[in-house]
């Protein structure tokens, strides 16, 4: 304050001589005194009078001012030229002095008033009080030099469009003896008479000069002769001006001040307007000087909130993800900056002062609307991230998908509408509503989808258990397929669906579908079972074949209580062979088609008539003529349920009957086999005539025991020999190939035999004192003690049986596998033949069973 006082007190040119107003000298001097910042705490005082009345010297005792001053001894002359401002020192409120130029000099001349005229309207327009600085002798004089003042501010006072109250303090000088009680009257009775003089309007003929002046008169001993008392009155003076703005105060009516702020803009546009010579309408001055300064005020803290680092943090800060408070945060950096609009622009017009706050607020509201759109965003994002974790814990909760959705979708809009309801900012009045849409909408979308993918994976998952409870089941039954195989598949096919669909179904019920998309996706559900059971169906008829002869063989190699056939000799393979093919035949009769109804057909029939009963003649007579299985469809089953033809029955018929033939050879030589085998001891005459022949050479061995014994020592030697050169076996191919494959092993076997035993003797004599003997192992008997291996499991090749009728020979290691010796079910006949050639006998590993053989018969 002390700062501001010692600046003011500083006199400034405001108006020079010439009229030209000095702005820039003016704002130096406003914001160094501070009287800008005072809003409507200020008042402005101003002083006409006469030239070289006193004027600058009063100022500057009265306010402590620095007006330049006449020097009387430089003779009388103009002192002040233009108009002067300063600061009032000292003086609260903040109290703004301007020195005018004086009236009625001769710088001037008579005839030049103009300056006087303006300078006075203005002194009037902008000032609270003017001091009348008169000389005491010119008091009831009628040439006063005051009354062409007074003139000229009552004529000036009329082009005031709506005028507020100036009070006129008139400053005697000089005072005489004469009491200012007996100086007052006569003044008051000329100023009245001055104002009756004045031409006014029609509307103020007849209004009181008290209804546009507070007249006042104080009086001061002169300067020069009574100093000291002159400073005392000056004083006395001084208080009144103290707190002079209040109630009751010095200053006059206050209506339409203009606040600090605006002082100077609105000071230099009167004077404009005066110098244009135009009637000032002050209530429109008002308001054109509340306009710019609200609209200056109004850019300046546009600019301050642009710079705030508050917002900028606060900006930077929402880009990256949702901010805790935002609409609080961005509301008070808002208010702020309105407040200190609100601060600055409270004394001008209201109307002025709103319409420009208003402005104000929609430029900022549009500067922070794309930082409340990023907020918005990412709420949007957030609650739709809610949702997704909602729907996951309440899915895997085992809660129902439709009131998980439900919950969670009032969840996280709940969620969203309080975010946006928290970044929302009182000064604007943003709608959430379309962005509340977007994330409803955002929702739904993923609740479809997932709702989708649940129904879809529901939908694999109940596929995956018809495929699970159909597929095995049904190949189970076509493998043992019989006249009941179509009626239990359907009894499957009914069971298992009205076991997975209504579970199904109930599933359903917990993502509250509507009846006909729920009975839409239960009925392609059964579809697909349908076609499970017709895939299957098609597949283990692509294998037909394979059935049909694992049927045959199953049929043909085991007798009615499933124990494997021994071809003895007293079966009726003939009888066999068509029970095996019949039931081959009725295999094949099942999976022609796929049959869904409980319509019988007479397909089996057909077949067994056609295939089975009729004779080779019979058919090719006929083949012309009437052949059943002439044709690629069947009556009883449509085309698209067809998987076998008429056609294709016969040709599989009969590559079936030339694929079976060797098995039915197999057995009908395997019975032979056996009657030759049980056929060994001669017959009984021959044994008669050995007895009867033989009797002298019988006698001889009883009665001489040593011959008896080397009998059975020769007995032992030949049965060892036998056994290791398995002659039983090698007389299976004849007689013939027998004696030669028999002679070319005796030598060496006997030469085995020899070594055997001579060094076993070697090993003994070498070790008398071994501990114990080794137990005798138990040996297996020889092979042709062991009866032959003629039993077939129903899945056993036709190689296998060629094998178990057939000599065994070990295989070369270059030989082929077991596997690719036995991949095709069944082989042609025209390998029969060299199958049972004799194959050649590895050396190392036959020695080693003659060894072995021949040792355990020794």
């Amino acid at each position: 304050m002390e700062e501001s006082d010692a600046v003011g007190g500083v006199a400034v040119q405001l108006i020079d001589g010439e009229g030209e107003f000095a702005a820039e000298g003016a704002e130096r001097f406003m914001a160094a005194a501070g009287v800008a910042g005072c809003g409507l705490s200020y008042a402005v005082v101003s002083i006409m009078g006469p030239q070289s009345s006193g004027k600058s010297t009063l100022l500057n005792q009265l306010f402590g001012t620095n007006f330049r001053e006449m020097d009387a001894f430089r003779g009388r002359s103009q002192t002040t030229k233009g108009i002067w401002i300063a600061r009032c020192v000292g003086v609260e409120p903040c109290t703004v002095v301007l020195d005018l130029e004086g009236t009625d000099g001769r710088e001037r001349g008579e005839d030049d008033t103009a300056f006087e005229k303006q300078s006075a309207l203005f002194a009037l327009a902008i000032s609270d009080i003017v001091l009348i600085n008169m000389w005491c002798h010119d008091i009831g004089r009628e040439q006063a030099a005051n009354k062409p003042l007074l003139k000229t501010v009552f004529q000036v006072m009329m082009r005031l469009f709506s005028p507020r109250k100036t009070t006129l303090l008139f400053v005697i000088r000089d005072k005489t003896r004469t009491p200012l009680e007996h100086l007052e009257p006569v003044l008051r009775e000329d100023i009245q008479k001055i104002w009756n003089s004045v031409p006014k309007p029609e509307a103020h003929k007849d209004t009181p000069i008290g209804e546009f002046f507070n007249v006042e008169v104080t009086a001061l001993s002169s300067f020069e002769e009574k100093e000291e008392q002159f400073r005392e009155q000056v004083q006395q003076l001084r208080q009144r001006f103290s707190n002079s703005i209040t109630p009751g105060g010095l200053a006059g009516d206050r209506r339409g001040v203009v606040p600090a702020s605006g002082f100077l803009f609105s000071s230099q546009q009167i004077w404009k307007v005066i110098l244009e010579n135009k009637d000032l309408d002050l209530p429109a001055h008002k308001v054109m000087v509340a306009t710019v300064r609200c609209d200056e005020i109004a850019n300046e803290k546009f600019g301050c909130i642009t710079s705030d680092t508050e917002w900028l943090d606060l900006e930077s800060a929402v880009q990256s993800g949702p901010v805790p408070g935002f609409g609080k945060k961005l509301g008070y950096i808002v208010d702020v900056h309105l407040q200190e609009y609100d601060k600055e622009a409270v004394y001008f017009d209201e109307a002025v002062r709103k319409g420009k706050r208003q402005h104000l607020e929609s430029r900022i509201v549009n500067l922070v609307q794309p930082a409340f759109q990023k907020m918005l965003t990412h709420l949007r994002m957030k609650a739709l991230e809610k949702f997704k974790t909602g729907l996951v814990s309440s899915l895997e909760s085992g809660k129902s998908f439709a009131a998980s959705v439900r919950d969670n979708t009032e969840c996280s809009l709940k969620e969203f509408e309080q975010g946006c309801a928290d970044a929302v900012i009182k000064q604007a009045n943003w709608d959430c509503t379309k962005i509340l849409e977007k994330v409803r909408r955002d929702i739904e979308d993923h609740a479809l989808s997932v709702r989708e993918s649940k129904l879809s994976e529901l939908t694999a998952q109940a596929k995956e258990k018809l495929r699970k409870a159909l597929a095995e089941p049904v190949g189970s039954l076509f493998d043992a397929a019989d006249q009941t195989t179509w009626a239990s598949i359907r009894n499957v096919y009914r069971r298992e669906t009205e076991a997975i669909l209504p579970e199904f179904l109930k599933t359903l019920c917990g993502f509250e579908m509507e009846y006909a998309p729920a009975e839409e996706m239960v009925s392609k559900l059964r579809d697909y079972a349908r076609s499970v059971v017709e895939s299957k169906a098609k597949d283990e008829a692509s294998k037909v074949m394979i059935h049909m002869k694992e049927r045959f063989t199953t049929v043909f190699s085991h007798d009615k209580d499933s124990i494997p056939r021994v071809w003895t000799g007293k079966e009726d393979v003939r009888a066999i062979a068509k029970d095996a093919r019949s039931a081959a035949l009725k295999l094949l009769s099942v999976m022609v088609g796929i049959r869904w109804d409980d319509e019988p057909d007479s397909i089996e029939s057909i077949l067994t008539s056609t295939l089975l009963e009729g004779s080779v003649v019979s058919k090719i007579a006929s083949a012309a003529s009437a052949d059943p299985l002439a044709s690629t469809t069947w009556e009883e089953i449509p085309p698209k349920q067809t998987m076998i033809t008429p056609a294709q029955c016969k040709s599989l018929w009969k590559q079936f009957k030339a694929e079976t033939e060797f098995t039915i050879t197999q057995a009908v030589s395997t019975q032979q086999a056996h009657r030759r085998g049980n056929s060994r001891l001669p017959p009984p005459w021959a044994i008669v005539a050995m007895a009867v022949l033989g009797f002298n050479e019988i006698m001889t061995l009883l009665r001489n025991p040593i011959y008896l014994f080397l009998l059975f020592v020769g007995y032992l030697i030949v049965k060892a020999l036998a056994v290791q050169l398995d002659v039983n076996r090698e007389f299976q191919n004849g007689v013939v190939p027998g004696i030669i494959s028999v002679s070319t092993k005796l030598l060496p076997t006997i030469q085995n035999l020899v070594n055997k035993v001579a060094a076993e003797q070697q090993a003994e004599h070498q070790h008398p004192q071994a501990a114990e003997p080794p137990q005798p192992q138990m040996q297996q008997p020889p092979p042709q003690m062991q009866p032959p291996p003629l039993l077939l499991s129903p899945r056993s090749p036709m190689s296998e049986l060629r094998r178990l009728h057939m000599p065994s020979s070990p295989r070369k290691v270059g030989s082929p596998s077991p596997s690719s010796s036995s991949s095709s079910a069944v082989s042609s006949p025209r390998h029969v033949a060299e199958d049972q050639k004799p194959r050649p006998v590895v050396a190392g590993h036959e020695n080693e069973n003659e060894s072995n053989s021949a040792d355990s018969i020794v």
